[in-house]
């Protein structure tokens, strides 16, 4: 269950990624208006948005949300597919407590650390961290990602990707969880 490959695709899923383009489509004479040298950004943009509206942006690095944002706005246009945040930058204090809830959970901290990392450890912290959603946006991020140097680190979380820039498109090795040191 850890990997997207293994769960079918949900109707649903496919639904709001039709509606969030045909939004994105209405929205683009507006947004060449406002921005037309990256007017089809900005529709991606304002329609994900209305598709995800928890979803937080702010604490990423400016690599890591440039590259997130290149990354979601070719998977709308030219692949139907809709990638969305459900965490990305957080806050140590915030860290912490997730892990201290981890520790409390398996009941050690070696056990935590293959789930959550602590603040020092967390490229969450960095803000260079992106947990993603669907499994099918998590899925073409996997295949497409290394355009951006966004990459999946750990076997065991299907939707952790992290902006590794300077790889040159070589992934990095994929560990089996973020406790994991070779």
């Amino acid at each position: 269950m850890n990997e997207p490959r293994t769960l079918p695709p949900r109707p649903r899923d496919h639904l709001f990624a039709v509606v969030t383009l045909v939004l994105a489509v209405l929205l683009l004479p507006a947004a060449f208006v406002r921005r037309p040298g990256r007017a089809r950004e900005l529709a991606c943009t304002w329609a994900l948005r209305l598709r995800f509206p928890a979803e937080d942006l702010t604490g990423l690095t400016d690599g890591a949300l440039a590259a997130f944002t290149a990354a979601r706005t070719e998977a709308l246009w030219r692949h139907g597919q809709l990638i969305g945040l459900t965490s990305g930058y957080r806050d140590p204090v915030v860290q912490q407590r997730m892990f201290d809830e981890q520790v409390r959970r398996c009941g050690s901290p070696a056990l935590a650390r293959m789930l959550v990392l602590p603040p020092a450890e967390s490229p969450h912290v960095r803000g260079v961290a992106l947990d993603v959603r669907p499994h099918e946006g998590a899925r073409w991020l996997e295949e497409h990602g290394a355009r951006y140097d966004l990459y999946r680190i750990y076997d065991n979380e299907w939707w952790h990707f992290e902006h590794r820039p300077g790889s040159g498109g070589t992934p990095p090795p994929r560990r089996p969880n973020p406790a994991w040191a070779p």
